[in-house]
């Protein structure tokens, strides 16, 4: 694997410690501003849907300077909006600085993942992409569990101080070890929106937004849901939050693994799995070994999907993939975003810190319906491929259905 990924994962490893840190420092923020632990989760939504909004306008953006030189500015922008919520003076202000540190989210990990499918011979793109978010997921394991350490220990606002030097450092990385390329040529608006005119681009969108949504509904609650429930001490979350980094790590690098091979039995292996995990953690929940197994296993079963479906979606949208790639990135914390929502909603509803993993539950089991229409429609579409053009199937973008096509 090249060293330019080491950069990308620098890079990743920043971002996915400021993604998921504040899921272990809810109740302090939530104290500190004087809100509830439903409104303190507006933190975790805002900064799923500045990604979602984010993605697409700063791809855009990308299309007009080189891709090294736009993966700059976006950490640049991640260490401004970190500064600003370390530095905020209201439960108002870290939103605002949350959302901005999440307009980089999605444009860098869309961008970055065409960078690390680029750089490697095309059987391997999936391994690529896997270590490019080996960045995220190792995140998971030594930083988010350390800056919900030093958060509870001396301050979340420290916290966010660390996470933008963690930016600092990833930008350094893709100054000094991305290759630099030229300007992408030829790229026009019209041709990356028609990518969505592709059916399986957008169930596999489709598939990330339910598919690890489900994740985020149980762990976006996971530090009230252990000291409230499992009866762990507040200083156990950030033990609990190293076990999640570390089946995330597993699911990652296995996710990367098999997708190069069988990307679409890999996918109804993991969402189905993670749809059981997800409703049994509503009874392991209130036990502390049972509970700290399951929360590996989400992890792992939910990162398990994200290679394959990135994968999926650059196979799909190929020829206009930068778009495509950024809103699929997109639609991970539109996932979040809409599950840790309804997790607020039940909580509130007062049915108990368990009740978010029935939600879970059931936008896992949701995704896994889409992947089993996705494998029906392509084999669909690649038997009337051999029928028309023999034995040689054309390429995705071309064989596979548009939605008017599903329509009829």
């Amino acid at each position: 694997m090249p060293l330019a990924l080491l950069a990308l994962a620098i890079g990743a490893f920043g971002i996915g410690t400021t993604e998921f840190v504040i899921m272990g420092l809810l109740p302090e923020v939530a104290t500190d501003f004087g809100v509830s632990i439903p409104t303190a989760g507006y933190l975790v939504s805002g900064y799923a849907l500045g990604v979602v909004l984010g993605a697409p306008l700063m791809s855009v953006l990308g299309t007009r300077i080189s891709r090294k030189r736009m993966l700059m500015l976006l950490m640049g922008l991640f260490v401004a909006g970190n500064l600003l919520s370390a530095l905020a003076p209201s439960f108002g202000a870290m939103l605002t600085g949350r959302v901005v540190a999440s307009l980089a989210h999605g444009a860098f990990f869309g961008i970055g993942s065409i960078v690390a499918a680029d750089l490697v011979a095309p059987e391997k793109k999936a391994g690529a992409i896997a270590m490019m978010f080996t960045g995220l997921t190792v995140a998971n394991v030594v930083g988010v569990p350390l800056g919900t350490f030093i958060g509870q220990s001396h301050g979340w606002r420290l916290t966010f101080a660390a996470v933008a030097a963690l930016g600092v450092l990833g930008l350094a990385g893709v100054a000094r070890l991305v290759p630099e390329t030229p300007k992408p040529e030829g790229v026009r608006l019209r041709h990356e929106l028609a990518a969505f005119r592709n059916v399986q681009v957008l169930l596999a969108m489709a598939m990330t937004v339910l598919g690890f949504g489900g994740v985020f509904a149980a762990v976006t609650y996971l530090a009230p849901m252990m000291t409230g429930v499992a009866g762990y001490s507040a200083g156990s979350v950030t033990w609990l939050l190293v076990l999640f980094g570390l089946g995330m790590v597993g699911g990652n690098l296995i996710g990367g693994k098999f997708a190069d091979r069988a990307l679409m039995p890999l996918l109804y292996v993991s969402l189905g799995a993670l749809a059981v995990a997800l409703a049994l953690f509503t009874v392991t929940a209130h036990h502390r070994i049972a509970a700290a197994v399951t929360i590996v296993l989400i992890g792992a079963l939910g990162f398990a999907t994200v290679p394959p479906l990135q994968k999926r979606v650059l196979d799909q949208a190929a020829g206009a993939p930068t778009l495509a790639s950024a809103v699929n990135i997109g639609a991970f914390n539109l996932g979040n975003a809409l599950a840790a929502w309804l997790g607020g909603l039940v909580i509130a509803a007062g049915l108990g810190y368990t009740a978010p993993n029935w939600v879970g539950a059931g936008l896992a089991a949701s995704a896994l319906g889409l992947a089993f229409l996705s494998g029906a429609l392509e084999r669909r579409t690649d038997a009337r491929s051999r029928i028309v053009a023999g034995s040689a199937p054309g390429p995705a973008v071309t064989t596979a259905p548009t939605t008017a096509d599903v329509l009829r």
